[in-house]
């Protein structure tokens, strides 16, 4: 009887001491969300999943994306725009996307513009939206004719082969010349937060097939130069343009970087990582530490696509090494959802590994956010990730991370803030602050809602009830007597927050 009642107390003790655990690691991950937070994910349209279904259902389907990718705490959308030089927008430059219509160069019936479409729905669910080009690739592997004013058929001196695809070359000066033109085009005409490319410079290597540049190579100017070095400068040389170009048509256009997962490894590099994988350095031609050194990007997304314990690329041995050199912009990781979910957590074998890698993030103090491969992946809901990042990693909101480096000046308060009933309603409206320049202009506002007597702590994420474009906030139902404390902060084009207006509200 004793033996009994000693097993049983120890199951009762266990279960209890099992939910005080949990109830503690809960509360201890809602407080350890971030209030700077970018939370980003990619829809690509090159894999061919809008080609040719029709404006009404390709907008239902981003739409149904966005919402849920909203619930799940989403604040940024990539947005793949220019695939194969041809255009996801309405471009003078460059012909609508094969991966649009079906047809090059065909524009789409019923007409509309995907690109500013997805930045005003974007930013009405309070989303960032990034216009994600490639920049060298002309054509990819599936057969398709070109449309008559497509670079390929234009200008096929600036163009080569290789296993199958069409690239700009990087050696010209005309290839960068034209890839920014388009860069410009885009800042200029559309409101977009940020521009981004992805991984592919030099193409990836194909044993036995060598790149078709040796003419350029040997016409250089600089002869000390081996080949690879060579083509290193010349993507640092589009780097660089490139970044002058975003920043000099809108400074606050962030200026983004998503490269493959491993920069060197250290059997050919003692600063590199321990991994043993083609290398961005030495096969693609990327120096991406020079440009996030140099200032010439404003934030870094490497592609940690692999698992926890992968033989060659270790995503725990990765995130480290990123997080120890790449410091001086704000560092984003590439997540592979279906990847995550589909690998065992190597301590907890009954789980997948997204919990042991959010919390690797949590410890890396230059990890300021995560990009998620692929959007669709996310919404729907592969091995519950999206469940997991709206009920706990992402619950609640979070601002943009700084980028003091172009812009650290936080606009000026709201004004004339006020409660008025409006139909039986409570609604708190504002003023906007005043501006002299862009950097003062207040974009967003976030409202913020405390019990009377709570303390006034705006780092609290908990209390954030709304990050919003508008200048009124409805007030939500409340018991009769009831007290609140409201507060309300301007956010320029950087997200920089104001100091906060107090309101007192007494139901």
């Amino acid at each position: 009887m004793n033996k009994r009642y000693n097993r049983q107390t120890r199951r009762m003790v266990g279960a209890l001491l099992l939910t005080v655990t949990l109830l503690l690691t809960a509360a201890v991950r809602v407080q350890a969300q971030p209030k700077r937070e970018f939370r980003g994910a990619w829809i690509q349209s090159v894999n061919g999943q809008f080609k040719g279904i029709g404006t009404e259902n390709m907008q239902k389907t981003l739409a149904y994306q966005l919402d849920e990718l909203q619930k799940d705490g989403c604040n940024a959308i990539i947005f793949q725009v220019r695939p194969e030089c041809d255009a996801l927008y309405a471009s003078h430059l460059e012909p609508w996307s094969y991966y649009l219509t079906g047809e090059q160069g065909r524009a789409p019936q019923p007409y509309w513009d995907p690109l500013q479409w997805m930045i005003a729905e974007c930013h009405r669910r309070g989303m960032e939206l990034h216009a994600w080009i490639n920049p060298y690739r002309a054509k990819t592997k599936t057969p398709h004719d070109n449309a008559y004013n497509h670079v390929i058929k234009e200008h096929p001196e600036w163009c080569f082969e290789y296993d199958g695809l069409t690239l700009l070359n990087p050696a010209l000066k005309e290839s960068r010349d034209f890839i920014c033109e388009v860069v410009r085009d885009i800042v200029s005409r559309y409101d977009v937060d940020g521009l981004h490319i992805d991984d592919y410079f030099y193409p990836y290597p194909t044993p036995g097939i060598d790149i078709p540049d040796q003419a350029d190579y040997r016409a250089r100017t600089d002869q000390s130069l081996t080949i690879g070095d060579w083509r290193r400068q010349n993507v640092n040389l589009f780097i660089q343009q490139l970044s002058q170009t975003v920043h000099e048509t809108k400074p606050w256009v962030k200026f983004g970087v998503s490269p493959f997962g491993i920069y060197r490894n250290q059997k050919n590099d003692p600063d590199g990582s321990r991994t043993n994988g083609l290398q961005n350095y030495d096969q693609l031609y990327a120096d991406v530490l020079l440009w996030v050194n140099e200032g010439w990007i404003d934030y870094c997304v490497p592609q940690l696509y692999w698992e926890i314990g992968h033989k060659a690329a270790d995503y725990d041995t990765l995130i480290r090494w990123w997080n120890d050199h790449c410091g001086s912009v704000p560092l984003f990781i590439g997540e592979d959802v279906e990847r995550t979910v589909k690998f065992k957590d190597l301590k907890q074998p009954q789980q997948h590994q997204q919990q042991a890698k959010m919390a690797l993030h949590q410890q890396m103090p230059n990890v300021k956010g995560t990009v998620l491969w692929y959007a669709k992946a996310a919404v729907d809901n592969v091995g519950g990730y999206g469940t997991a990042l709206r009920n706990n990693y992402w619950r609640y909101p979070a601002l943009q991370p700084s980028m003091p480096q172009l812009d650290k000046k936080a606009p000026g308060k709201v004004r004339k803030l006020k409660v008025v009933d409006v139909d039986e309603k409570r609604v708190l409206f504002w003023t906007e602050p005043k501006a002299k320049d862009w950097g003062d202009i207040a974009e967003r506002y976030v409202v913020y809602r405390f019990m009377k007597g709570e303390d006034i702590n705006t780092d609290d994420v908990s209390k954030i009830v709304s990050i919003t474009t508008q200048t009124h906030y409805e007030l939500p139902a409340a018991e009769p007597k009831s007290r609140y404390v409201y507060v309300v902060t301007a956010l320029d084009r950087i997200q920089n927050e104001s100091k906060g207006v107090k309101k007192k509200v007494k139901y």
